[in-house]
């Protein structure tokens, strides 16, 4: 699989190394290089500094590719379908993903969704619902630990490792995509994704459904130049509430769903997408 800009990565035996990856590489060996003589230190610990820095931030940005390759958006054949994928995270939860279920199949959308290993085997029908009825069902890790980005590689592979068994055993399918909490990570994840056979995917647009209560505002944010080959993002899980104690994913999706209807897009789910 060759790697589409913005698209699918390459498979990974062949994924390339990330860009930070590679500066950061040189950039210790230079540092070292300096320290032959050593009244050079000072620009030695600048470059080091400035290096860990830019792996700091590039972990931050959920959506770069500098620490390696991120599926962001669709590949240019989908896009050329007039495809888009839905993708909810957090869940299964059992109050609201079976609603958004019934939304999904009221529209005839398949979506993917990335849920947390300890919940699918907490709600192991619901999980296995969501597969029956033609979804696809992703690894967000086992206990969608917030400091989920500050683990070394055993910590990730751990957590990763735990969710792709608990998905496996209860659904019987086994996850190709990984998406991280809140999208953060840092350099040591895209090793273990290798090493898991897994992608890791971000998105193109999300409407920050898990902090902001108003749904038109989150549609807004869904639907502004909404275009064929977008990843966009909610949560059945960890969901913000409505004014009436909703969770605003059942708010949104039925306009979202209505906007796709009227754009001529046609959502699918990862794994579908050419």
């Amino acid at each position: 699989m060759n790697p589409v800009p913005g698209g699918v990565p390459s498979s990974p035996a062949r994924r390339p190394i990330g860009v930070a990856i590679r500066a950061s590489v040189i950039i210790h060996i230079l540092a070292l290089l300096l320290l032959l003589h050593w009244r050079f230190w000072p620009l030695s610990l600048a470059m080091l500094v400035v290096n860990h820095v830019v792996l700091v931030l590039a972990g931050l940005w959920p959506r770069s590719t500098l620490l390696g390759p991120n599926q962001r958006r669709l590949s240019q054949h989908a896009t050329a379908a007039g495809q888009v994928a839905l993708t909810i995270d957090d869940g299964p939860d059992p109050l609201v993903t079976p609603q958004v279920l019934e939304l999904l199949d009221r529209f005839d959308c398949k979506a993917t969704f990335f849920c947390i290993g300890e919940r699918v085997a907490a709600h192991a029908d619901l999980a296995r619902e969501i597969v029956r009825r033609g979804h696809q069902l992703e690894n967000h890790t086992q206990h969608h630990f917030n400091y989920f980005s500050l683990l070394g590689p055993e910590g990730m592979r751990r957590e990763i490792d735990q969710a792709q068994a608990a998905i496996a055993t209860v659904a019987g399918v086994r996850p190709r995509y990984f998406r991280a909490p809140a999208g953060l990570r840092n350099p040591f994840l895209e090793a273990v994704l290798c090493s898991a056979d897994l992608q890791l995917v971000s998105w193109a647009r999300r409407g920050f459904d898990t902090v902001t209560r108003d749904p038109q505002l989150i549609l807004a944010r869904l639907t502004r130049n909404l275009r064929a080959g977008d990843i966009l993002l909610l949560h059945d899980g960890h969901a913000a509430r409505t004014a009436d104690g909703s969770a605003v994913i059942l708010k949104v999706l039925p306009e979202l769903l209505a906007a796709f209807t009227r754009a001529g897009l046609r959502p699918v789910t990862l794994g579908k997408a050419p």
